[in-house]
């Protein structure tokens, strides 16, 4: 569970979950992802997409690129997931990203505001 000290966005939204896109990257793909990563988000924002902070693991499994993103609630993570999965070049860039990926797994946490 994740204790958010903070839980209103910019934009004055009370947020109520925390996604987060866990990827594996293959051995030697780390850069290459990271560079690609980035044109991903670019095509995000272009699409109006809820801001993504990126991490990279410290400790722990190594070559992982974290995606964390807050919505409201599931139904809002929903509307944020067919909006950028529907977009063509979303599509393109999706399959260039795929073949840099051993595995990845979705997280979706509560916020819990103290």
């Amino acid at each position: 569970m994740l204790f958010n000290l903070n839980p209103h966005s910019g934009k004055g939204e009370k947020n109520m979950i925390r996604v987060r896109e866990i990827f594996f990257l293959k051995f030697g793909k780390a850069k290459e992802a990271r560079l690609l990563l980035k044109e991903g988000l670019d095509l995000m924002k272009k699409n109006n997409a809820p801001e993504v902070k990126v991490l990279t693991d410290f400790t722990g499994r190594s070559y992982r690129l974290i995606m964390e993103s807050d919505h409201k609630d599931l139904a809002d993570f929903e509307k944020t997931l067919k909006s950028e999965l529907g977009v063509s070049e979303w599509q393109t860039w999706y399959q260039k990203f795929i073949p840099l990926v051993n595995s990845s797994e979705r997280e979706i946490l509560s916020l819990v505001e103290l």
